[in-house]
């Protein structure tokens, strides 16, 4: 079969419309093929909460929240978050930092930015087909498509398919199988940034469940994250949760179940709220206690009683403490269909560092697909587009090397 064009991209999102974006820019005729009606569907869902494209913070700092670590740090380092940013406003659609120091678009959405990329793209000759799924992959690629089955065989091939989170928006971990049956390397694929199982009593969950526990902290192992969770039917999750997933999740591996320290007042001192506990009125009840003297919203005080009992200690400074550390055990991580990202992947070890796999030269792997993880708040982006990027300019330089001719 002769070739067709000199890079398939397979997958269609970030990643993988990085990597086009960078080989087109090289010189070479690139083709991306999604098996969804369009793509950048997952990038879309994201910017529904504003689109948190990357993290203001130090380079070391932001690279210290990857793990295992080190993983992507010298993609990331030749696409770190001013690039990101820069390249944001050529596109149109200039940044800001928000309070938190994470990076938004200033149309605060997605919609407009992957509209002018993809209008780059197309100016770029980049071809992008749709409802194209990878069935095979040897020395040709073969699709399934609505027309029927079609068949390629390009100079080099990039798979960007994402990891196994939100399958109806194209990441379903189909490519296990393909990709183990070269004899490539997957970590088993995990959730990640995901919610996690509690017993709550009956109670608790129907009257909480769905509501926030807004300004909190959370403590697991010696770290500490201050932020917000939300109440489910089966649990909890939010951002403190999906900051700590990795280490929830891993303690679950070892012993079947994870112990959490929430700290509902974590602006106050336990001294402090002893003392604004300790004045209570004759006739209130604990509940109005808590809720006039600590600040504490319902579902606070519900958790209290999740953690203590319903007969919660009447002593001040043992019930400061109990609001300071009241334990959270979370026994099972979330499906990983409902994570909104994935652990796992194409073990780097088989890589070399264009992100080609060493064992089947011309075949390229990048963003979720590889085997790292990060929290959410502007990584998981910045990782995906740095490691797409990294690969195009990896493919790119082993065409050039090779001596492959643009087709």
């Amino acid at each position: 079969m002769e070739i067709q064009e000199d890079v398939a991209v397979v997958g269609g999102g970030p990643a993988a419309l990085a990597a086009a974006e960078v080989l087109a820019g090289a010189g070479r005729t690139v083709a991306v093929y999604e098996r969804m009606p369009s793509v950048g569907r997952k990038f879309l869902l994201a910017g529904r909460g504003g689109l948190n494209l990357t993290h203001s913070e130090p380079l070391p700092d932001f690279l210290a929240r990857y793990h295992p670590e080190g993983r992507l740090a010298e993609a990331i380092r030749a696409f770190p978050p001013q690039a990101l940013r820069n390249w944001c406003a050529g596109l149109g659609e200039p940044t800001f930092v928000g309070s938190s120091g994470r990076v938004f678009p200033r149309a605060f959405k997605a919609s407009p930015l992957l509209r002018a990329w993809l209008a780059r793209l197309d100016g770029a000759g980049i071809r992008i087909r749709t409802r194209h799924r990878l069935a095979a992959l040897g020395d040709d690629l073969m699709f399934e498509t609505p027309e029927g089955e079609l068949r390629r065989r390009p100079r080099a091939v990039l798979l960007a398919l994402g990891g196994a989170s939100w399958p109806r928006l194209g990441s379903d971990g189909a490519w296990v199988p393909l990709v183990e049956g070269l004899g490539v390397a997957v970590i088993p694929l995990r959730p990640a940034n995901a919610g996690f199982a509690v017993a709550w009593s009956a109670h608790f969950r129907d009257r909480f469940a769905g509501e926030p526990v807004k300004r909190i902290a959370l403590t697991v192992g010696g770290t500490r994250v201050r932020g917000e969770a939300t109440i489910t039917a089966a649990g909890i999750e939010g951002g403190v949760i999906y900051a700590l997933s990795r280490c929830l999740r891993e303690a679950i591996e070892v012993a079947g179940t994870a112990q959490a320290i929430l700290d509902l007042r974590p602006d106050l001192t336990r001294a402090a709220l002893a003392d604004r506990l300790g004045r209570p009125r004759p006739g209130q009840s604990m509940a109005t206690r808590l809720r006039k003297a600590a600040a504490l919203a319902p579902v606070a005080i519900g958790l209290l009683r999740e953690a203590g009992g319903i007969a919660l200690p009447g002593d001040a400074y043992t019930l400061a403490g109990l609001v300071k550390a009241a334990p959270l055990r979370l026994h099972a991580v979330g499906p990983i269909a409902g994570a909104i990202s994935t652990a796992g992947g194409v073990d780097f070890s088989g890589l070399d560092e264009r992100f080609m796999v060493r064992a089947r030269p011309g075949l390229f792997v990048a963003g979720e697909m590889l085997d790292w993880e990060a929290p959410t708040g502007g990584y998981l982006l910045q990782g995906a587009i740095a490691s797409g990027r990294a690969a195009g300019a990896g493919i790119a330089s082993w065409l050039a090397e090779t001596g492959s001719r643009a087709a």
